[in-house]
C-alpha cells in the first residue's frame, strides 16, 4: 500500500510591499539625442563598476564600496555614484544566487544518473524514482554524460567559494546572439540598437524628505521630468544647476493619485527610463515601497467561500465553492498563450488574470485558492529521460510570475490569496468529483475537478465527497455517515423542506409541513414505529416482550 505524504497547512500569502507603475514618454529629436548620450555614458561607468565588484568577490566589504563610489563621483555625480554602486551589487548577488540554483541542479541530475546507473537495464521506475535505462547503449551514452556533470559540478563548486560570478551586461542571450543574426532574424544594425539600449543606465533610487523624492531623476506634480546630468556632460544643461528638462509632461494614468501624494509628500520614489528599440518608444518607471497589508486570517478570507483554481500549462480552471466546500454554478476557464514573445505571454497571464479576479468579485468571495506550485526541482533534464513533452511544459511554466501577478493584482481588488498543498489535488478530484458533476450538457474535465479540489483543500474540508458508510449497519453508531454535515449542524435531520408549486400526485396543501413527523398528523393513536421504540426505552433495551 502506497503512503501518502503529509499534507501542508493552507496559508494566507502576503500582499505586495512595491508598486511600479509605467508611461511613455513624448521626446524630441534633441531629447533622445541627449538621453541616449547621457544613458550611454553612465552605462560605461556601470560596467566598468561591476567588473570591480567582480573581481572583488568575496573580499567586497564597506570600504571596498565606499571606494568605488569615490572613483565614479568625479565621473558623474554623488547620487548617480550611489545608485550605480547599489546597482551592480545587486546584479551581483543576482548572479550570486543564480550561481546556487545552477549547482543545486546539477547535485539533482548527477544523483539521479547514478540512481538510475546502479539499477540493471531495463527495470521499471515507480512514481516517486526513476528506473534503469533501457539499453546498455543509453546506459553508456550516461556514464559519460555524468562525467561531464561532474565536470561542470567542480566547476562551478570551485567558482561558488571562490565568489567568482560571470554576467554580462545586456543579456548573454542578446551577446550570443550576435554570432546567430540568421537564427535570431535580426541584422546587424537592429541587433547594435538592441545591445545598446540594454546596456544604457538610467536610474536613480528615490530619497524621503528630498524634493519630490528623488533629486537625481525628478518628476514635479505637474509632470515635468528632469534629470541631473553628469559633470562630464553639463554642456548639455538646458536649466539651472546643470539639470536637462523634458518639453512635455509625463502622465501617469495607473495609479497617478497614489504617485501624486507620494511626490507631494517628498517620499521617495525611484526613476527608471528605457528605451524600447523594437517600437521605438521611451519610457520611465516610477517605483516606491509602501506599507504592507495587514494579512487577513485564513477564517475571515473564507466566510463567504473562495475560488478554487487549477493553474494549467494553457488555462486557468477555476470553480466557485460556498463555505461548505461544495461547488456553485458552473466552471469557468480562462485561456492563455504562452508561446511567442515575452511581452506576448506577460500580456497574456495579465488578461487571464484579470478576468479571473472579475469572476471572483462576481461570485462575492474574498478568497481565491491556489496551489503552491514550485517546479525547480521537476526541470532537471535527467529526471523525466525522453518524456520530452513534459519537461518543455514544466520548464515554460510560469509559476513564479503567474503567482506573484495574481497577489498584486488582487491585492487591487480586496482579494486574499491563499495558497495549498498540490499534492494528489489533480488525482482526487477526478477521482470524487468529475463524474458526479458531468452532467449531458456540461463535460466537466480533470482540471474543473482539480479546482474543487484546491478550494476544498483551502477551507479545511477533505476532497471527497462522502465518507465510507457504516461497517455494521446504516445508523451513527461508528460515526456520522457523510462528510458534508457534521453532527454539530442543526436540523441536518430534518424532513427536506417542500417545493410549492403543483407536482403529479403531491400531497395536498398544508400536508407537507408535517410529513416528516409521523406523530404530528391526526390520527387516533400514535405511529406503531414511535410506540414500539418507546417500549423498548423502557424494557431496557429488550424488544421482546415480557
Amino acid at each position: 500500500m502506497a503512503v501518502l505524504r503529509a499534507l501542508a497547512a493552507p496559508f494566507v500569502v502576503p500582499g505586495p510591499a512595491g508598486v511600479a507603475v509605467r508611461t511613455r514618454l513624448r521626446l524630441s529629436a534633441v531629447e533622445e539625442r541627449v538621453l541616449g548620450e547621457v544613458g550611454g555614458w553612465l552605462g560605461s561607468l556601470t560596467s566598468e563598476d561591476l567588473a570591480v565588484r567582480c573581481r572583488d568577490g568575496l573580499d567586497h566589504d564597506a570600504e571596498h564600496w565606499a571606494a568605488r563610489k569615490r572613483a565614479l563621483t568625479g565621473r558623474s555625480s554623488s547620487r548617480w555614484a550611489g545608485s550605480i554602486t547599489k546597482a551592480t551589487h545587486d546584479q551581483w548577488a543576482l548572479a550570486r544566487r543564480g550561481l546556487a540554483a545552477h549547482i543545486h541542479s546539477l547535485e539533482a541530475g548527477i544523483a539521479t544518473v547514478r540512481h538510475r546507473l546502479s539499477l540493471p537495464v531495463g527495470e521499471k521506475g515507480t512514481r516517486r524514482a526513476p528506473g534503469g535505462y533501457r539499453s546498455r547503449r543509453e546506459w553508456h551514452a550516461k556514464s559519460r554524460r555524468l562525467t561531464v556533470l561532474e565536470a561542470r559540478h567542480a566547476r562551478a563548486v570551485a567558482d561558488w567559494r571562490a565568489g567568482r560570478v560571470r554576467v554580462v551586461r545586456g543579456g548573454r542571450r542578446l551577446a550570443n546572439a550576435r554570432h546567430h543574426l540568421p537564427e535570431a532574424r535580426l541584422t546587424e544594425g537592429q541587433w547594435r540598437r538592441r545591445w545598446v539600449a540594454a546596456r544604457l543606465f538610467l536610474s536613480a533610487d528615490g530619497e524621503s524628505g528630498k524634493r519630490y523624492g528623488n533629486e537625481t531623476i525628478r518628476i514635479t506634480p505637474e509632470g515635468q521630468l528632469s534629470l541631473k546630468l553628469p559633470a562630464p556632460l553639463a554642456h548639455l544643461a538646458n536649466a539651472p544647476h546643470g539639470r536637462f528638462v523634458l518639453e512635455r509632461p509625463v502622465v501617469f494614468p495607473y495609479r497617478g493619485g497614489e504617485w501624486t501624494d507620494r511626490v507631494a509628500g517628498n517620499r521617495a520614489v525611484a526613476y527608471t527610463l528605457h528605451h524600447d528599440t523594437d517600437r521605438d518608444r521611451w519610457y520611465v518607471t516610477a517605483a516606491w515601497q509602501r506599507k504592507a497589508a495587514p494579512v487577513l486570517p485564513l477564517g475571515a478570507a473564507l466566510a463567504a467561500g473562495c475560488v478554487g483554481v487549477d493553474m494549467n500549462d494553457d488555462h486557468l480552471a477555476a470553480w466557485h465553492l460556498d463555505v461548505h466546500g461544495s461547488p456553485v454554478g458552473e466552471p469557468h476557464r480562462f485561456p492563455y498563450d504562452l508561446t511567442g514573445t515575452a511581452q506576448h505571454r506577460d500580456a497574456q497571464i495579465r488578461h487571464a488574470l484579470t478576468r479571473l479576479l472579475h469572476f471572483a468579485r462576481q461570485c462575492g468571495v474574498k478568497a481565491i485558492a491556489v496551489e503552491d506550485l514550485d517546479f525547480e526541482r521537476e526541470k532537471t533534464r535527467e529526471k523525466h529521460g525522453r518524456r520530452k513533452r513534459f519537461r518543455r511544459l514544466v520548464s515554460r511554466f510560469p509559476t513564479s510570475r503567474l503567482r506573484a501577478r495574481l497577489v498584486s493584482m488582487a491585492a487591487e481588488h480586496d482579494l486574499t490569496i491563499v495558497a495549498v498543498d498540490p499534492a494528489y489535488t489533480s488525482r482526487w478530484g477526478a477521482q470524487h468529483w468529475r463524474k458526479p458533476l458531468t452532467t449531458p450538457r456540461r463535460r466537466t474535465t480533470r482540471h474543473d475537478a482539480a479546482s474543487i479540489a484546491i478550494g476544498r483543500r483551502a477551507q479545511g474540508h477533505p476532497v471527497r465527497r462522502r465518507t465510507a458508510p457504516p461497517r455494521a449497519h446504516q445508523s451513527d453508531a461508528h460515526g456520522h455517515r457523510t462528510a458534508q454535515a457534521p453532527p454539530d449542524i442543526p436540523g441536518r435531520e430534518e424532513p427536506r423542506p417542500r417545493i410549492p408549486g403543483p407536482r403529479t400526485r403531491s400531497a395536498p396543501p398544508g400536508h407537507g409541513a408535517n410529513a416528516g413527523n409521523q406523530n404530528a398528523q391526526h390520527r387516533s393513536g400514535r405511529s406503531a414505529e414511535h410506540t414500539h421504540s418507546r417500549s423498548v426505552f423502557r424494557n431496557g433495551g429488550s424488544s421482546s416482550p415480557r
